[in-house]
This record gives C-alpha cells, structure tokens and sequence, in this order.
C-alpha cells in the first residue's frame, strides 16, 4: 500500500489539493527542470493524486519542491487533470494558507519559486486565534499580447485580447452571454468552441504558446468585472483566477482604464472576489492578486497495487 499524505483547501471556491512531499527525488536543477523530470518519468503521480475515483476535473493540485532559487523558501509545481500549469494565483494562495495552517510560516513575505518564475506572497496577520488565510500575491510579470482579435462560433463573432498572467488566456467581453451559476453549461461550450477556433486559425500567445484558457466578462453591481474562466480540462474556475485576473489588469493598463495602485475587483461566476493591483516594469506590468483560502480536509491517499484504477481514470 503506498500513502501520499495531502492537505486540501479551497481559495473562492476552486480547490488546491497539497501534497507536501514528494516519493522520489527529482534532482538538484530550478523548479522549471523539475517539471520536466516530472513530466518524462513520473506523470502517473499526477494521476493518481487528481483524477477519478480520488478526485476530480475541479480539483488543482500542488507539488511542494525544494527551490533552486537561493532567495526562495520554496518551490510549487502546480498541475490538474490534463497536465501542468505554469503558475497558479489561486493555488498560491491556497498554497500560503496551508502553509500557514501547518505552521511552516508566519505572517510576512514568502517567496516562491515556480517553473515560470518567483512570485512573492504576503500572508497577512490574522488578529483572531485562528491561522491566517488572508494572502496577497505578486505574481510575475504579465502583458496584453495581442488586441481585439476576431473569432467566429457558429456564425457568431466576438472579439478577444490575448494577455499572459503566468498562463495564456483569450479574454472576451463582446459575447453577450449571461455570466451566472444558471448558465454554466452554454459558457462552458461557448468557451470551448472559441479555444477550438483559436487553435483552428492558428491565433497563439508568443512564440507560439498555446492559449489553454479562455475568459468571458459581464457586468456586476459587487465588483468591478465578474467573469467565467474555462481552464485547460474543461473545467471551470470557481475563484475568479489569480492568472486571468492577472492578465486582465494587464490589458486594462494598456487600455488607459487601470492606474498604478488602484484596487480593481474581479468576481467570479460563483460570486468570490479578489482584489488586484499593479506596479509597473517595464512595458509589463506586475499585478497584485489578494484573496482568503480555506483548509477544509487533510489525510492520507492510499494506492493499493492492485487496484485496477490505482493511477486514475
């Protein structure tokens, strides 16, 4: 029987699944060569941890790895149910709260290094007895790509801006759809169908990266923006995404619509909110992400040998 212990929480609804140390060594290189050690040799993990009868598509997980970087405390592999994200604004959250539950860390300044970059996170003093979960997240640099790109969904054409927040998105405001809990089955195939277009036109982030999510924005009175984010397995994000949220500031920049340090919201479609904000480097921008994770189960994952669904469906 092999155990694999873990510590879920949930940051505005979308889970992160941490699974603080790894069964095997995967070397001395930066947490980018990690990956790729992952990748190539022990992929089966990601499976067993993430997808059925253990999990699901919702679910994103954490690998906690010792980092390259020697101004780090540590490094993350994020992944879910079709493969590995670059960075995650949410799971880092997610990730500085259960570090904090564990009582690995106090209140101030983490830096962590991920396979696209150090980002620094703030865990925030908490007054009441309980662990701090409140975190402030300086993701890496983030640009608005390519602006107000043309895509045709069954005689339908909306227009998109492709930005980078530690992760390609297509961001969409002209699509005329409801952004509600009541209609999450058109705004998933809508959103689908777009990413199938994007891929069928040949319409990438720089050199070529694939655009993996796809972002519809609506009005709301409780916020600056609401939005419905279709991740790279079909599932869509609870919280209203660390790394779109990311890119839509960036593209508010651009725009003239976000100045340095103001607070813009952006809700969810399940109604979460986080709080961003930028600095400037450059012609980048580097956003501030701000959000609560809470701890809701931790334990061991038991993998018999002879289970036939032992590395998941």
């Amino acid at each position: 029987m092999i155990r694999i212990p873990y510590l879920d929480s949930h940051t505005g609804g979308e889970p992160t699944r941490l699974i603080p140390s790894l069964p095997f060594d995967l070397g001395t290189g930066s947490v980018a060569d990690k990956l790729s050690t992952l990748k190539t040799h022990h992929d089966d993990l990601r499976r067993t941890v993430l997808l059925e009868p253990r999990g699901s598509d919702v679910l994103v997980g954490a690998y906690l790895v010792p980092p390259a970087d020697p101004t780090c405390q540590f490094g993350v592999i994020y992944f879910n149910n079709v493969g590995y994200l670059g960075m995650c604004g949410h799971g880092t959250i997610g990730l500085i709260a259960s570090l904090a539950y564990l009582g690995k860390i106090q209140p101030g300044v983490i830096r962590v290094e991920t396979p696209v970059g150090v980002v620094e996170a703030t865990l925030h003093k908490n007054e009441a007895d309980e662990y701090p979960n409140k975190v402030s997240v300086q993701n890496i640099p983030s640009y608005r790509h390519l602006t107000h790109i043309p895509v045709t969904v069954d005689g339908k054409t909306v227009h998109g801006d492709v930005a980078y927040g530690g992760n390609w998105f297509f961001l969409v405001h002209d699509h005329g759809m409801d952004v509600n809990m009541q209609n999450l089955e058109a705004l998933t195939d809508f959103s689908w169908r777009v990413r199938e277009q994007l891929t069928a036109n040949g319409i990438t982030g720089a050199n070529g990266a694939e655009i993996d999510h796809v972002e519809l924005f609506a009005s709301t009175p409780e916020a600056d923006s609401k939005s419905f984010v279709l991740c790279p397995g079909k599932a869509y994000d609870r919280s209203p995404c660390g790394t779109g949220t990311s890119a839509k500031l960036a593209c508010l920049y651009s725009d003239g619509k976000l100045q340095v340090g103001q607070i813009w919201k952006q809700q969810s479609v399940v109604g979460s909110i986080f709080e961003g904000s930028i600095q400037l480097d450059g012609d980048k921008i580097i956003p501030t992400i701000t959000g609560e994770a809470w701890v809701m189960s931790e334990g061991t994952i038991l993998v018999d040998e002879r289970d036939p669904f032992g590395k998941g469906i």
